[in-house]
């Protein structure tokens, strides 16, 4: 379900706004607003806002991207689309300043707002609402097939010809080669010494002799894999940090 609002001072815009959103193959509710008061009050989860530039008749200040503005501040973690709804085109750079999706000009064109939408909805689907895909491992164990996805590992040890996962609830052994769990581990597990093979994302300090993990355990990093791991480590980091 996706969550529009609309905020215009004119109730005429307001609901041909509504009806053109109707007529789009998409599963919406729309909350109408009047001002930006009462949009800032009640827009606590919407996906879409599509804001007039002038929202006040009787002042020709560009209340809309004020109120744009605000709703970043509120919301830096979602960062809603933002469409503006304006008959002023002397304000469209103004739009881009906040990051604006895209922006429609009065008297709104049907076939212009169909493609408008269109791309807003798919850019919603894609990047707001889309979860990200969670990474696993799937190991055979006397007849049993274990998946465990990788945030539940700590490191995986090797014991003979079996390993051993370290994981937030237990432990878990199995017949298996260090060596191809690297292979299949690789971007987000750095294999520091011959007999561990490390998850990343619990690394909380290092030094060249060893890595220290979230969970304070300590384990020891070969000389010969010092270098690589701290590349691997730091480029980790930036992925993780979307840099």
């Amino acid at each position: 379900m996706l969550r529009i609002a609309i905020c215009d001072n004119e109730a005429n815009t307001r609901s041909y706004l509504s009806s053109l959103i109707r007529k789009q193959d998409c599963s919406c509710e729309i909350t109408e607003y009047a001002s930006a008061g009462d949009c800032l009050e009640n827009s606590q989860k919407i996906d879409l806002f599509f804001l007039d530039i002038s929202l006040d008749p009787r002042s020709c200040a560009p209340n809309g991207i004020t109120l744009a503005k605000e709703l970043r501040e509120r919301k830096p973690e979602t960062l809603p689309v933002i469409i503006f709804v304006t008959g002023y085109d002397q304000y469209v750079f103004d739009a881009f300043d906040v990051n604006a999706f895209q922006y429609l000009l009065k008297p709104i064109d049907e076939q212009k707002f169909t493609e408008v939408f269109a791309r807003a909805v798919k850019y919603i689907e894609t990047f707001i609402h889309s979860e990200p895909a969670v990474r696993t491992l799937s190991l055979q164990y006397a007849n049993v097939n274990r998946i465990i996805p990788l945030e539940q590992i700590y490191y995986v040890e090797s014991n003979n010809h079996k390993v051993v996962l370290h994981l937030t609830n237990g432990e878990f052994t199995c017949y298996a080669k260090i060596g191809d769990l690297e292979g299949e581990l690789q971007g987000q597990f750095f294999r520091i010494h011959k007999g561990y093979l490390v998850n990343l994302a619990f690394i909380e300090s290092y030094k060249k002799t060893e890595a220290v993990l979230t969970t304070g355990e300590k384990l020891l990093i070969s000389k010969y894999k010092y270098r690589d791991f701290v590349k691997a480590y730091l480029l980790f980091l930036k992925k993780e940090s979307g840099l």
